[in-house]
């Protein structure tokens, strides 16, 4: 179970560090839905090997180990960030203000 402060800093636009499962995934938090209530989710964005790559983790999940804020975003506009997808990491970083 993930600890309330932490779960309030999962939104969009933050960079986490996910531990599902022991699979580990770094990267940007596109969307989080359905707040805080039995089927919440949030989605994590990476580019690995060149290729994009997302993965929807459930909130409440007895296999989501960990979750690490590795960096908070400046003021988002959007709930959800999915523009994201067409943009290079370059022009992400200055749109957002994180490191991705």
């Amino acid at each position: 179970m993930i600890a309330e402060e932490i779960l309030k800093k999962i939104r969009p636009g933050a960079k986490v560090r996910v531990v599902y499962d022991k699979m580990t995934l770094e990267g940007l938090v596109l969307a989080r839905k359905h707040g805080s209530e039995a089927g919440a989710t949030f989605t994590v964005r990476t580019v690995l090997a060149a290729v994009g790559m997302e993965k929807t983790y459930p909130i409440h999940s007895p296999l989501l180990t960990k979750v690490e804020i590795l960096s908070a975003p400046r003021k988002v506009h959007r709930s959800k960030l999915y523009f994201v997808r067409k943009m290079s990491g370059a022009r992400t970083r200055q749109k957002l203000g994180v490191s991705v």
